[in-house]
């Protein structure tokens, strides 16, 4: 009895999908207000303002020099390869967005990490849904080769680091001798060290500018502290596969996102292209991860004996432990 207590009154977690949602609105909606600040700041210094402002709410944090110190050489090689990746993806999507339309830029992103997700469609059911969600990205994908070159490889180049930073991010999420946020604390570190000696001197006329500067710290916590927090945290109990389609929402949002705060409205193809994407993502199904392994940082069961296993050992030993 007192062991039934005991489980009700422990908190519930939210589901992983709770945790994708906020990732996936913010995934896009930094970036769209960082477009308005292009008008101040140059492209790559608007990446660097991200990065390093991320970098700093992950150091006063998590502190993530030890993370750097203690794990495995195999660990540091992965996390130094994430940080990589995530210096060199935010400034092929900055670029990227400067020359094309969010939503374009998000449905070009997706094309690679389909193949993730066609890895894991093992049952009829998710292969229908990865074919709704393909097809829901190709109506939302309207670019001409022609129109903008120099956008369109940004994008591609930017789309293929993605797919590196999901994989990454999922191994060291699940990983079970690194917390999944403080791994990523430490790739953030990371990625501010490389950016640097690329994006940083443009970045220089900001550090003047309260506006900018200021503007430049909401884009880094909005874009790359709340949401990538939010992937390891459903990226800890979602299987790769699971959360490569679910990222099938993304340029569904991005078109969304852009409506709103950049006015890009969607044509009637671009509409029923999210139609079909959220019914794809509607359709997948995936078994539960096993409990045993749930890595480190979604390992929150309490580690409080249950009652009755006091009284057991009372029993056995004449008197409390």
């Amino acid at each position: 009895m007192l062991a039934n207590l005991w489980l009700m009154d422990r908190p519930s977690r939210p589901p992983p999908h709770a945790y994708f949602a906020i990732s996936a609105l913010f995934h896009y909606l930094g970036p769209s207000f960082a477009v308005l600040l292009f008008a101040r700041v140059p492209v790559l210094g608007v990446a660097w303002l991200r990065i390093a402002a991320a970098a700093a709410v992950f150091a006063c944090w998590r502190r993530p020099w030890r993370v750097l110190r203690g794990p495995e050489p195999g660990m540091r090689r992965l996390l130094v390869g994430w940080g990589a990746t995530l210096a060199a993806m935010n400034c092929c999507f900055y670029e990227a967005i400067d020359r094309l339309p969010l939503g374009t830029v998000a449905a070009i992103e997706f094309l690679p990490v389909i193949a993730l997700a066609a890895l894991g469609a093992r049952t009829a059911r998710n292969a229908a849904a990865l074919l709704l969600a393909v097809a829901g990205v190709f109506l939302l994908t309207h670019v001409q080769l022609s129109l903008e070159p120099i956008g369109l490889a940004f994008a591609f180049a930017n789309a293929a680091l993605f797919a590196t930073y999901i994989v990454l991010a999922h191994r060291v999420a699940r990983h079970p001798g690194v917390r999944g946020i403080d791994g990523l604390a430490a790739a953030m570190l990371v990625a501010a060290v490389v950016v640097t000696p690329i994006a940083g001197i443009q970045a220089a006329g900001a550090l003047a500018d309260p506006v900018a500067l200021l503007a430049g710290v909401g884009v880094g916590i909005s874009s790359s502290v709340i949401p990538y927090v939010t992937d390891q945290l459903a990226m800890a109990r979602l299987s790769r596969a699971t959360y490569a389609l679910m990222v099938a929402l993304l340029p569904a949002i991005a078109t969304v996102v852009g409506l709103v705060v950049l006015a890009q409205v969607p044509t009637p193809a671009e509409a029923t292209g999210v139609a079909l994407v959220v019914c794809g993502v509607g359709v997948h199904r995936e078994r539960d991860p096993e409990p045993e392994k749930l890595p480190a940082c979604e390992r929150f069961a309490d580690t409080r004996p249950p009652a009755w296993s006091i009284f057991a050992r009372r029993g056995r030993a004449g008197h409390f432990p």
